[in-house]
């Protein structure tokens, strides 16, 4: 198998991964508030990576000198990932994910400013195109904007922000050390966050699978997606990820009646573009 196959696969296994993620937290929300969610997603999580760290003799990658960086980069994550959450639950899932693929756009622009990138023209018309996708996913100042439309915009920058510090991590910290201190301390937020009220609400039996589904599809899905980047270009595999947003929005149509606004489609089709266009030009630049 072609190693550009390989790259296709374990895509594929990413859109699956976040999908079924976006469905369970969705599900076990009628039971649980966000930071519940976070908690015990983050609790499981930290048990798999513990678990995998010790089978595979790499404990040792588990560092400490960085743990301001560590504490930064999940603050935005966790943020980040509450907002998903909750959006998740009061906008149309497609609208959700149409928006969320403007996390990259984001990510550019902060680089510039963060990591001293150069901000190309191409980078730039990406990231006004993006913008320009939000607004007419979002149409602010009509009746179809809400308060509530703005939370999967701040969970895209959100992610951007994380994707931008976790690339200053990588220069010094393997995966494991990554995830290690990923679950962990988004545990502890999750802990304060969701007992600040001293009412921890308890999975139940019948959405615990549920709870554990999201854990395991919150590994998995970042696991896939580093895997296939590592065996097929950027300008391949990523536009495979835009396939969540027809799969999550025929899931929305069937199991939840949400209707597919033609505002969506056409925003979240600017945003794609942007970003694939963005894609090929850097790898025709990195050949």
């Amino acid at each position: 198998m072609s190693p550009v196959l390989r790259g296709s696969l374990w895509m594929s296994g990413a859109i699956l991964s976040f999908t079924a993620m976006a469905i369970a937290g969705r599900e076990v929300s009628t039971n649980l508030d966000t930071f519940e969610i976070m908690l015990y997603r983050s609790a499981i999580g930290f048990l798999i990576v513990l678990t995998v760290a010790t089978l595979t003799g790499k404990r040792g990658d588990i560092r400490t000198d960085r743990l301001p960086l560590h504490l930064v980069r999940n603050l935005f994550h966790f943020t980040a990932q509450n907002l998903w959450f909750f959006a998740i639950t009061v906008v149309p899932l497609a609208q959700v994910f149409a928006i969320e693929f403007s996390a990259p756009l984001w990510a550019l622009l902060l680089s510039a400013i963060i990591l001293n990138e150069k901000l190309t023209r191409s980078r730039v018309l990406a990231g006004i195109a993006g913008f320009i996708g939000i607004l007419i996913i979002t149409r602010p100042g009509t009746s179809a904007m809400g308060w509530a439309q703005i939370t999967p915009a701040l969970a895209a920058i959100g992610f951007a922000a994380s994707a931008v510090t976790t690339r200053l991590l990588t220069r010094h910290e393997r995966i494991t050390s990554i995830m290690f201190w990923l679950t962990g301390m988004q545990f502890v937020f999750g802990l304060v966050c969701a007992g600040i009220d001293f009412d921890i609400s308890l999975p139940t039996m019948e959405n615990l699978p549920l709870v554990t589904l999201i854990a395991v599809c919150g590994v998995t899905a970042h696991f896939c997606l580093t895997t296939a980047l590592s065996l097929a270009p950027a300008a391949i595999v990523m536009p495979i990820d835009f396939l969540r947003l027809p799969l999550i929005a025929a899931i929305g149509s069937l199991m939840y009646s949400e209707k597919i606004d033609l505002y969506v489609a056409l925003g979240a089709l600017i945003i794609i573009t942007a970003n694939y266009g963005n894609i090929r030009h850097e790898t025709r630049l990195k050949r």
